[in-house]
């Protein structure tokens, strides 16, 4: 790939090293490294000093329960047992009539967690050495013997080859002209320049990060916009999400009632699955699943966009775990993070969505498939933008490997899953009363910004002056730019800016009154338009992302509060380039 130039990466620097574990409270740590790329691979727990895999130096057998120790005594047997059982439904599920439909969902998801179990038992070296042995000799090192100018060409023409071949290399369907794709394209390239013209320091872009970063946003784009295969594993994801969020409305039941749960309330439906999914995932935490999952895509996107560790981890956790919780996965480096570090921090998480929150868009009839895609894509579209807008020139502490924090400092940890489940639903107790009273004091806010604006514009014979209205015609230009019709640019710049001046529950909610009109949306205009609403930039999450990262840094508060604008424009921004990509393809 383009980004292996950086082959050469420095290695961190050890000053920097001691004086972060000098500074830290003293938290122990046990590094490992990944055989499959050589970077390190660090899960800490400052309270215990553990890896997941790895047992507490204090922990004795007393403290160990029998049926632990079975399953650790007995753990090879089960994992095989496991692997059997689900090849066994995999063979199963492909053969019979009622589930045969489905055989590519099925083939992936048995396969994947087939091959998961396999690898704990064959070392990692057995594939990478065989792919290093082909890769290094055949491609990498012909490669980087070429001069960096003709291998920036090289990166460019890569890129121009997609998007164009994304743009007008697939037929027209629905309402839209190869003009509206046209603009959809034009519409990146003006993005893309506006970063370049407002870059802080334009002669440090790395161009390599930015070419991969956009290409890997146009990539999955096709794959899930004009693959079969592709948009049947996302669709089939976002609706087991979907599914799975939908189990809350049972307990919702319990205290309400079937008639309640049915008319779909905020503070009932949206509510619960929200309590229910946090809940889940702090178990999951406990088990160490969410830690895996993240650490496979934080390597993924260090290893093809150059960039540190800790960002890597921040910008592969947004779209599970949120803005603000994200960074937390590396609050031991934060406090260390450079301006770049922390910029592109806020970007991915003002650029993508929580899974938290997700039932609450479906439930407004957003397609799941649309709200998965765009959090995906903007995890590299924002890691460019924000090179773009704020290169780095410094060296981070995280440079060169893969760290994610497990501790939470929590003198009194959970006894079992079962325990951090329960403390999960109290903790997803208070993130949606946070939700509920931000939803409802900023719309409120509005409505009373827009009374005073209405009474204003009486004085001048404007009887409909909102901020809604002003604000439309301000991104009247954007909303032109991702290639929505002529005919609805000021119906979608108007979505945009609610969503900017409220939040996307807001924007989502006047889509949603829009769809059920008399007058609704083109097909083209709907699905930028969820597109472009899925992600956190908007004035309120602002000051939750200000607050949160001052809080594990305060000694970079100063700069954290500097950068927060541009990176909620630059999230706003991110959004809408997968916005305009979906117009492309669509």
């Amino acid at each position: 790939m383009i980004t292996q130039e950086t082959n050469a990466m420095p290695e961190v620097q050890h000053t920097h090293l001691a004086r972060k574990s000098s500074r830290t409270s003293g938290s122990d740590s046990i590094e490992k490294v990944d055989p499959t790329n050589g970077a390190e691979v660090q899960v800490k727990d400052p309270e215990k000093g553990t890896t997941r895999d790895s047992l507490p130096e204090e922990e004795t057998d007393e403290d160990v329960s029998t049926l632990t120790k079975l399953a650790r005594r007995y753990r090879p047997f089960i994992l095989i047992a496991l692997a059997a059982l689900i090849l066994a439904w995999w063979v199963s599920s492909t053969v019979l009539e009622a589930t045969r439909h489905r055989w590519i969902v099925q083939t992936v998801w048995a396969w994947f967690f087939i091959v998961v179990i396999a690898f704990r038992f064959i070392p990692n070296s057995v594939v990478t050495r065989p792919v290093e042995a082909i890769w290094v000799p055949c491609v990498q090192t012909p490669f980087f013997k070429l001069p960096r100018l003709v291998r920036l060409t090289m990166g460019w023409l890569a890129l121009l080859g997609i998007i164009f071949g994304s743009a007008f290399g697939f037929p027209l369907t629905g309402n839209t002209g190869y003009g509206d794709r046209a603009i959809s394209v034009l519409g990146l390239f003006v993005f893309q320049f506006c970063f370049w013209a407002t870059s802080k320091h334009r002669s440090h872009i790395p161009w390599p990060t930015v070419i991969v970063g956009l290409f890997v946003q146009q990539a999955i784009a096709m794959f899930v916009l004009k693959s079969g295969a592709g948009f049947s594993i996302f669709k089939w994801i976002a609706y087991l999400a979907s599914d799975f969020l939908a189990q809350a409305l049972a307990g919702a039941e319990f205290f309400f009632d079937a008639e309640t749960v049915g008319k779909h309330w905020f503070f009932v439906n949206t509510l619960a699955s929200i309590i229910f999914f946090i809940a889940f995932v702090q178990m999951m935490y406990y088990l160490g699943v969410m830690q895996w999952l993240i650490k496979g895509f934080a390597w993924f996107f260090f290893k093809i966009m150059n960039i540190s560790g800790a960002e890597a981890v921040v910008a592969a956790a947004s779209p599970f775990i949120g803005q603000g919780e994200s960074a937390c996965l590396v609050k031991p480096y934060v406090d260390y993070m450079t301006e770049s570090e922390l910029h592109l921090t806020m970007t991915s998480g003002f650029s993508t969505i929580a899974g938290s929150v997700l039932s609450a868009y479906i439930g407004l009839g957003v397609p799941p498939q649309n709200l998965v895609t765009a959090s995906v894509m903007s995890i590299p579209a924002s890691i460019a933008i924000s090179k773009m807008r704020i290169p780095e020139v410094d060296e981070p502490v995280t440079r060169g490997h893969v760290t994610i924090d497990r501790g939470d400092n929590d003198k009194n940890p959970p006894a079992n899953a079962l325990h951090a489940f329960s403390r999960g639903a109290l903790f997803g107790l208070i993130v949606a009363g946070q939700i509920l009273t931000n939803v409802l004091t900023v719309v409120s806010l509005v409505a009373m910004i827009n009374g005073l604006l209405t009474w204003i514009g009486k004085g001048f014979g404007i009887h409909a002056l909102t901020l809604q209205l002003v604000l439309r015609y301000v991104f009247y230009p954007v909303t032109f730019f991702i290639g929505v019709p002529r005919n609805e640019i000021l119906r979608v710049a108007e979505l945009l800016a609610t969503k900017l001046v409220a939040n996307e529950f807001v924007g989502y909610t006047d889509l949603h009154a829009i769809t059920q009109s008399d007058n609704p949306l083109s097909d083209r205009a709907y699905t930028i338009a969820s597109y472009a609403l899925c992600g956190f930039a908007n004035l309120g999450s602002l000051g939750i992302q200000v607050g949160v990262l001052s809080a594990l840094a305060p000694s970079r508060a100063r700069v954290i509060a500097r950068i927060a604008v541009s990176a909620m424009i630059c999230g706003f921004i991110s959004t809408l380039q997968a916005a305009g990509i979906a117009g492309m393809l669509v």
